[in-house]
């Protein structure tokens, strides 16, 4: 073969070289013209991750994030999670990103998260999927059925967890509130009853999967994650067979008072589909209004002009009840519950149940002049936000007075419901998260804690039995000791 004819046959590897080195000089070109935020990488693979998980006070945005924020600004990247990541503690970026979910971010939680909540929860679908079973969830919390079979289930349950209560006993707060948001959710989901052999069982079962969603995703013999997984294949296992129950029945005879009846009848969900869907709405429904009630039960007592305030709110409430001879709440009462809205919003406010975010840029992203690289992964921290001292005046500190639109600390008046919910939509509170994700249970979640604050303020006054006993967020937020209370019974004067 000439050298001409070896020149030709080389001819295309050599211009398809040549073009490949010009499209990687242009693409490292392109690298060194972003313009990403200020940050430091940490280690290898590891990244900061170690460092950004460190428990820290719940009321705080830990030391961390402290320090990151004073050093980079609001905006910076890190590698969390074994990903290159941007994180955002900037009101404005984390309206933006949940504002454009499924155009410029999706939904991006770690593996281990799907892999114990399975692939078809709520929590980890997204695009068409998502909105279809998040549809399915809101039809079956609609406002209706809020108002009258919700409500009544709600209060009943609260009534069975106060009525439980010993007078100057020690207990933990945080199991009394589990107890409530578990047997509400149980009867809610699948008809069922607390105190029951299998509701008990299934609620040791769900102990030990809750221990392992929080927990380092080592899928090794011993650990809390595999033992998570044995709970969730038995949890499924229990519900399957609650599914078979319902079907031997007949499509025609199933109840729809519970959302299994209710999916089993309206929607054409896949076995597994179901399944995933009902596990992930134990869970959610569950754990955050729990969480959120502890906390309103830790933070009252430091304030007692809220507490006063909030008995001559329900003392009122219950007293036009007395006269109307009616013994069960009605939505028309809930609604009398301004100020129980204000101490709600700033309970999630201070508290932050949900501290962050998981989502992923799904393009190429400018905001205030800095890139966001599509694929990266991205962290709206809501926390950071309500905590900032710049958007509300003395963040750490329990204000529920700062929700009425006269905004007067030592105001013991009547608040203007409209100004409390004004504020709850306020661009810079999100603790439900916002945009096409927004929590479907938001409005269930604000009725359990109203209801059960309502009848603890009417019967019992409490003291925290354990002074040092704070809450931490692991990130997850959570009571180390369990919120011990010592509680008494209020006898109005």
């Amino acid at each position: 073969m000439s050298d001409s004819e070896i020149i030709l046959c080389l001819l295309p590897s050599i211009v398809a070289l040549f073009l490949f080195l010009i499209l990687l000089r242009r693409k490292q070109n392109q690298k060194t013209r972003l313009n990403l935020p200020p940050g430091n990488m940490g280690w290898p693979f590891l990244g900061e991750t170690i460092g950004y998980l460190k428990p820290y006070s719940a009321i705080t945005i830990g030391k961390f994030m402290e320090e990151h924020i004073s050093r980079y600004g609001k905006i910076y990247k890190s590698n969390l999670f074994g990903e290159p990541t941007i994180v955002s503690a900037d009101a404005g970026l984390n309206r933006f990103i949940l504002q454009n979910e499924g155009r410029l971010f999706e939904c991006s939680y770690p593996r281990s998260i799907g892999g114990i909540l399975g692939k078809w929860s709520m929590l980890v679908l997204v695009g068409d999927m998502h909105r279809d079973m998040r549809m399915i969830s809101l039809n079956f919390l609609s406002h209706a059925r809020l108002r009258t079979h919700l409500m009544r289930e709600v209060e009943k349950h609260t009534l069975l967890v106060l009525g439980s209560w010993k007078e100057n006993s020690v207990f933990s707060a945080q199991d009394e509130a589990k107890k409530f948001t578990f047997n509400l959710m149980a009867k809610h989901i699948m008809s069922l009853d607390p105190g029951k052999p299998e509701t008990e069982q299934l609620k040791k079962l769900y102990v030990t999967f809750m221990k392992g969603v929080v927990s380092p995703p080592l899928n090794l013999p011993g650990t809390a994650y595999r033992r998570a997984l044995q709970s969730r294949s038995t949890i499924l296992k229990f519900i399957e067979c609650k599914m078979k129950e319902r079907l031997m029945e007949g499509t025609e005879n199933i109840g729809e008072d519970d959302l299994l009846g209710w999916v089993l009848k309206n929607s054409n969900l896949s076995k597994e589909q179901i399944l995933d869907l009902i596990l992930s709405l134990l869970f959610a429904g569950h754990e955050t209004s729990s969480v959120s009630i502890a906390l309103a039960i830790y933070f009252l007592p430091s304030c007692p002009n809220a507490i006063l305030q909030l008995r001559e709110e329900h003392s009122e409430i219950a007293k036009a009840k007395k006269l109307a001879g009616e013994t069960e709440l009605n939505w028309e009462d809930y609604k009398k519950m301004e100020f129980t809205q204000c101490v709600i919003c700033e309970t999630l406010r201070l508290g932050n149940v949900v501290r962050f975010l998981h989502r992923k840029a799904l393009k190429d992203v400018r905001y205030k002049g800095y890139d966001i690289p599509s694929g990266w992964k991205v962290l709206p921290v809501i926390a950071a936000v309500h905590l900032d001292p710049l958007l509300f005046d003395h963040p750490q500190h329990f204000n529920p007075w700062r929700w009425q639109q006269n905004n007067n600390h030592h105001h013991r008046g009547s608040s203007s419901s409209s100004s409390c919910y004004t504020s709850m939509t306020s661009h810079n509170f999100m603790p439900f998260g916002g945009g096409p994700r927004l929590c479907a249970g938001s409005e269930l979640a604000k009725l359990e804690m109203a209801v059960f604050i309502h009848h603890l303020v009417l019967n019992f006054h409490w003291e925290l039995a354990d002074p040092f006993d704070k809450p931490f967020a692991f990130p997850f937020v959570d009571f180390q000791n369990g919120l011990p209370i010592t509680a008494h019974r209020y006898v109005p004067n």
